[in-house]
């Protein structure tokens, strides 16, 4: 007889590792794994760029920043267990203006008390060094920064779940979740009869505020999808970028600007751009759901938000419709690659945490409450982190 019964609604790569963390930590527990698609890591997970993330831009004392240092530790040793590709190919962040050396220097003193492993402060001809053919005026290398295969890595931690006598249960969207007098009861569509558990977990992603609102009635924060396009590098440039090369970011921002990325298949990625998409689930431009849509202009986050940055948003829209718009920040990082070099390539969407008063929340967001876990924000890096985040989740709930 099972323990206890826990279920974990989501089946990206947060949602398996904690389903994975259960049943390796607590023996006897019969887990079971809920995703509404018909396959796992559909979302987020399997969008992503798959960059194992070193650490260097999260405030110090975070939960990103101390997760991020562990998670990068636990997931290179599974994916050397797994024979899961993992590249320890390098990150340059350079600084290419004047006025970005304020920035510049307060991003080296972040990373540098995160402790980023092998952290070097290069000069112009350094750079050159390790990229070639990149350009600046200084830079940060990362030479642990990796890249990985996070939808492969999904799949086996889902193995691992269910060679531990947990159930991943794909097709199966929720549509309610509701405390009873003994525990938990969710429903999933068109079954006839509630699932019962003794505990939940929701780690739903781009669902996160609507399926963390079914029991608690809480919505904030706010999930806005951000869509984010990359561009592919010809065969014949792609060499021209050894690991990847980023710009300084802006810190009034979550994302991480325009970027050349390599990916484990050898092809060379220019993005993501950042731009409100009208679907949460919506990858292309045409694609728009009145649902998401209606969503995002009743929150009172969304009009503060776009109020406060309208200007950034319409460069991003201007850098979606224009190929050459969107190169024009890239190519003064790698000249040798411009916009006849690149062509449209996948895109991803970002489940951005938004706060009533319009604020972006930067850091991880877990509650819990009566049983129920909700990650109700866990943007990059929680693919980086999600080992790590799934020890904190099971830790809180059983101290």
């Amino acid at each position: 007889m099972a323990e206890q019964r826990v279920g974990v609604v989501g089946g990206g790569i947060l949602g398996v590792a904690i389903a994975r963390e259960v049943v390796r930590r607590r023996p006897g527990t019969e887990v079971v794994v809920l995703e509404k698609e018909d396959r796992l890591a559909a979302h987020q997970t399997g969008h992503s760029s798959g960059v194992v993330h070193a650490g260097i831009y999260y405030r110090p004392g975070s939960l990103k920043a101390d997760l991020c240092s562990r998670g990068r530790a636990l997931l290179r040793e599974f994916c050397a267990e797994h024979a899961i590709a993992y590249d320890a190919c390098g990150k340059l962040v350079v600084a290419v203006d004047p006025d970005e050396r304020g920035r510049f220097d307060a991003l080296e003193r972040t990373a540098t008390d995160n402790r980023v492993p092998g952290l070097r402060r290069l000069a112009p001809e350094e750079i050159r060094e390790v990229e070639p053919h990149a350009r600046g005026l200084a830079a940060l290398h990362s030479p642990e920064t990796a890249i990985t295969d996070y939808a492969a890595i999904t799949d086996a931690l889902a193995g691992d779940v269910v060679a531990a006598g947990g159930e991943v249960r794909l097709g199966a969207r929720v549509v309610d979740l509701r405390r009873q007098a003994v525990g938990l009861a969710v429903q999933v569509a068109g079954a006839p009869e509630p699932l019962r558990f003794d505990r939940v977990v929701v780690a739903a992603g781009l669902q996160a505020d609507r399926v963390s609102a079914l029991v608690d009635g809480e919505r904030s924060p706010a999930i806005l999808p951000f869509r984010g396009e990359y561009l592919g590098v010809s065969a014949a440039k792609r060499d021209l970028v050894r690991g990847m090369v980023y710009p300084v970011p802006d810190p009034r921002y979550p994302f991480l600007g325009v970027h050349f990325t390599r990916r484990v298949s050898g092809e060379l990625d220019v993005g993501p751009n950042a731009v409100l998409a009208t679907r949460r689930e919506g990858y292309r431009r045409r694609d728009v759901s009145a649902r998401d849509l209606r969503d995002v202009l009743a929150w009172p986050g969304s009009w503060r938000l776009a109020r406060a940055h309208w200007r950034t948003g319409v460069e991003e829209v201007v850098g979606s419709l224009s190929q050459r718009a969107f190169m024009r920040s890239a190519s003064r990082y790698v000249p040798e690659i411009g916009v006849a070099d690149v062509h449209r390539a996948g895109s991803g969407v970002r489940a951005q945490a938004v706060d009533r008063d319009g604020s972006l929340v930067d850091d991880f967001r877990i509650t819990h409450a009566d049983g129920v876990t909700c990650v109700r924000n866990a943007p990059s890096p929680g693919a980086t982190s999600s080992l790590a985040i799934a020890a904190h989740v099971v830790d809180r709930v059983w101290p």
